[in-house]
């Protein structure tokens, strides 16, 4: 599996893109949420990447924060939603507007994105909400240059979900530790000794 490619933004023609990673073009297709955080053509670029096989096609998807692949990936398990849908509502709401949108159960809402009717709006509001919660944790880090910047919150974050902590967890043990500018290693050391704690 592909997970992030780093490189020159070769081409950019909504929904395609082209990333030359040292002489090897990547085609790709991305929601218009990611094409408006690109740099112009020629320059470095670093995304996130989710690869569907089907039969006839690998088709590369890109994404330039880690929130918006998670979601794409979530959307992707509702019945009736395929990549082109799912790149549909990313393209028409932002990753913390659609997480409003279903806790809020606000069909009109969903049914205002091209290619979203009123049954898979519905279905979509039933089957993501339990996803809701995980898709809004903070994101486990990103290719350098890409989406968010690295902190020590986020490295110290992935650090311990590496360890086996789940996410509620983690974020509590982060929490107690309550000092944001400490290294990413004493992070880690605080929290583990928070743990060892409880």
């Amino acid at each position: 599996m592909i997970g992030f490619l780093k490189g020159r933004l070769a081409v950019k023609q909504p929904p395609m893109l082209m990333v030359d990673v040292n002489g090897v073009g990547y085609e790709m297709e991305a929601p218009m949420s990611t094409f408006y955080g690109l740099p112009a053509a020629g320059e470095p670029v670093a995304l996130f990447t989710h690869l569907v096989v089907r039969e006839d096609a690998h088709i590369l998807y890109a994404f330039g924060t880690d929130g918006e692949r998670r979601l794409f990936r979530g959307l992707l398990k509702v019945s009736g939603v395929g990549p082109k849908i799912a790149l549909g509502i990313l393209s028409g709401a932002s990753v913390d507007d659609f997480l409003r949108t279903i806790e809020a159960e606000d069909v009109a809402m969903l049914t205002r994105i091209p290619g979203i009717g009123r049954k898979t709006a519905e279905r979509v509001i039933i089957e993501m909400r339990d996803s809701v919660k995980k898709l809004s944790m903070p994101a486990a880090g990103s290719p350098a240059g890409a989406g968010a910047a690295v902190t020590p919150q986020s490295e110290a974050f992935s650090a311990l979900i590496a360890l086996g902590y789940k996410p509620p967890e983690v974020i509590r043990l982060l929490k107690s530790v309550d000092e944001p500018e400490l290294a990413t290693t004493e992070l880690i050391r605080r929290a583990l000794k928070s743990a060892a704690k409880a």
